[in-house]
């Protein structure tokens, strides 16, 4: 499932083609994803001018000039082509540009996902209402993380799993996080002090940044708008690395956790 970096990277890619745009077409060419589309998406977004994009934890926002937002999840395997040649079978959502541009929302296994709604009720939407601050905005901080961490005995890889807890966070960064901090994922969140959650908000802001910048990961069917794959997965330190040497000298080990893979490694990480 596409996480953070790979939306991030999704709308920075979509921003120069639609931003400013008015869209002179829009259409969709089957009936849902995972729920229905809006009924009126069509006609709402026709002739709208986009006015802004934005990423609120996994989900992507397009903002146009009429007070609309269109909320969009890639689910599974989603991903926007831009300027396709031609039209797939999985392109369910087409947006043209007066400008000439077209991006259509590809997504085989139909687990994505398209609302519309006010862009003044963005907040209300329900997806958004319990969701925690942003991992890489100024709110995530080790002194939130401990005060929002107190008297929890759960793992510290499930706690940061938790939406509610820190917005966007995916099974691949927390493993990568975990392990840049030298946390063990199995330590319980609220016995962890202010000094190392202070490591850990540093690790996450440096995990995803350099995932951004590398393009996110490419695993399944992940790939940018323009069609090119990421390769953070190149630079994973410990996952899918199972059985592997990791720098410290000892060896990446996996257990299952919450129907998750957990890659860690026991020698540096406690």
């Amino acid at each position: 499932m596409p996480e953070l970096p790979e939306v991030e990277t999704t709308v920075r890619g979509l921003t120069p083609v639609l931003k400013g745009q008015r869209l002179t077409h829009v259409v969709t060419r089957r009936g849902d994803l995972r729920r229905p589309f809006p009924p009126d998406l069509a006609q709402r977004m026709t002739g709208a001018t986009v006015t802004g994009l934005g990423r609120r934890a996994k989900y992507g926002l397009v903002e146009t000039d009429r007070g609309d937002t269109m909320i969009f999840h890639l689910g599974m395997s989603g991903r926007w082509r831009v300027d396709p040649g031609e039209l797939e079978k999985h392109d369910h959502l087409v947006i043209d540009t007066a400008g000439g541009r077209r991006v259509a929302l590809n997504d085989p296994r139909r687990f994505g996902s398209v609302d519309l709604v006010a862009s003044e009720t963005v907040a209300d939407f329900p997806a958004f209402r319990t969701l925690g601050p942003e991992p890489l905005g100024p709110d995530f901080t080790g002194v939130y993380l401990k005060q929002a961490l107190a008297g929890r005995f759960a793992s510290i890889k499930q706690l940061l799993l938790d939406q509610r807890i820190v917005a966007g966070l995916g099974n691949i960064y927390v493993c990568e996080a975990l392990y840049a901090s030298g946390i063990s994922p199995k330590r319980e969140g609220g016995r962890i002090s202010t000094a190392r959650l202070d490591r850990l908000v540093v690790a996450v802001h440096d995990v995803l940044n350099a995932a951004i910048e590398a393009g996110g990961s490419s695993l399944r069917d992940f790939a940018h708008p323009d069609g090119n794959l990421g390769y953070f997965s190149k630079q994973f330190a410990v996952y899918g690395r199972e059985g592997e040497p990791c720098g410290c000298g000892g060896l990446v080990h996996r257990y299952v956790e919450g129907g998750r893979s957990t890659f860690w490694c026991p020698t540096c990480q406690s």
